[in-house]
């Protein structure tokens, strides 16, 4: 009987990415999943570190899978485990902890443990995730980071920037479609940084140029692009390819000049709203959200009230709400006036109802037109089938009406602030 994994992802999309990538490197070497952690051989927690919170979530998954496990291998991976290892370690029970995103120390980690009972694949190590059964995939295409937002740890516990040739990523790209994968999530750390380390500092634009040309290709989507890297060449092509999701991710974390300084952001509000509404204007469909950190060192009531009239008058169609936590080794981790926990959870909540506003009125926009979609594993709370749109929001179809892991058009019938429903063209 083959050894079986069960594998637990925290945090962004990249880390599920590099979680995707260790998931393919056990399934080459003849390990299989596990339904359930207590029936596994194998256990990783792949680590997020972002917030206190964040670590709070590793710790507590790792003990309760040690819990639910106690004769497993028990592997912590991720930011986390690069930032405090011994934290990790001092938990007990923790067998490996494994800094940063690379799947090969816990790959011999594995091979050490069951000597013998698992194959060393013949072809070098690529960083393809090729799984069967999924609906959409990550493609990595960069990480790292070289900006110094004071508030961030992950430039310290992911690097610098660091992207994948064109070439890797092309070839990527065609093994995903040669799969099946209706769509492919491109992702980084600051995915728009793309190109600027390799030869001839070739931009974001040239690379998706070359991966929509993929023939076969069904739909790429965009990670989250910081403000300053999306300029008009880059608005162009996403109102021009139909490969492209009309969505993007933008963070946001302050709609306070004075805060956003704080902040080492590099762009103002006035960039920002006119940057949005530069890509509203020019592709009235797109779906664009946000991050937003709440109760930042020296928030003001009236820096909370220029971020909330922000995201009021502008496109966004949907948020993530941080509480701000200090993050050890950060610049702002030493700032004075902090803001009371009371009134950041209390300006969370005023922003999420403003994004659930928005989101909700965005959902109706398109009440009675046909979009395409993507159908996705799993059923909705309401037993339809799953899909999601290219400008980024769920639609339920009737069970049983198409198979997952499609691209169609379908019509919407109905929306509102809990979801969307509709039906294939």
């Amino acid at each position: 009987m083959p050894r079986r994994y069960f594998l637990q992802t925290l945090g962004c999309k990249l880390n599920q990415a590099d979680t995707a990538r260790l998931e393919a490197e056990l399934l080459r070497r003849g390990m299989q999943p596990a339904a359930a952690a207590e029936q596994a051989d194998l256990l990783v927690v792949n680590t997020c570190t972002v917030t206190g919170r964040a670590d709070a979530d590793g710790r507590q998954a790792l003990r309760r899978l040690r819990r639910r496990n106690p004769g497993a291998r028990l592997v912590a991976m991720g930011c986390y485990a690069s930032r405090d290892a011994g934290a990790l370690r001092a938990l007990g029970g923790v067998d490996l902890v494994s800094a940063g995103a690379d799947p090969l120390p816990v790959i011999r980690e594995t091979m050490r443990a069951f000597p013998g009972e698992l194959t060393t694949p013949a072809a070098p190590y690529h960083a393809v995730p090729v799984i069967a059964g999924r609906t959409r995939t990550y493609l990595k295409v960069q990480d790292g980071c070289n900006l110094t937002c004071s508030y961030c740890i992950i430039p310290a516990v992911r690097g610098r920037s660091r992207s994948v040739p064109a070439g890797e990523l092309e070839a990527s790209l065609r093994r995903l479609v040669e799969v099946g994968f209706a769509e492919v999530v491109l992702t980084g750390v600051n995915t728009g940084d793309w190109g600027r380390d390799l030869p001839g500092s070739p931009r974001l634009v040239a690379l998706l140029r070359r991966l929509t040309a993929v023939p076969g290709l069904g739909r790429l989507r965009l990670n989250s692009l910081e403000p300053r890297t999306i300029g008009d060449d880059l608005i162009d092509l996403l109102a021009g390819e139909p490969r492209i999701a009309r969505h993007l991710q933008i963070p946001l974390q302050s709609g306070s000049d004075r805060i956003l300084a704080r902040m080492r952001r590099n762009y103002r509000q006035r960039f920002y709203l006119e940057l949005l509404e530069r890509l509203a204007r020019r592709m009235p469909d797109i779906g664009l959200g946000a991050d937003v950190i709440v109760g930042f060192p020296g928030e003001s009531e009236a820096d909370f009230r220029q971020t909330e009239e922000l995201v009021r008058r502008s496109p966004l169609s949907y948020l993530h709400v941080f509480s701000y936590s200090a993050r050890p080794g950060t610049e702002a981790a030493a700032f004075t006036s902090p803001v009371n926990p009371a009134l950041i959870k209390e300006r969370a909540q005023c922003l999420r109802a403003l994004a659930a506003e928005k989101t909700a009125a965005f959902r109706r926009r398109f009440v009675g037109r046909t979009l395409q979609v993507v159908t996705l594993e799993g059923t909705s709370a309401g037993g339809g089938i799953r899909s999601l749109t290219s400008n980024f929001f769920e639609v339920a179809l009737p069970p049983g009406s198409v198979d997952s892991n499609r691209l169609l058009d379908v019509r919407v019938l109905e929306a509102d602030a809990t979801g969307a429903r509709g039906v294939a063209a």
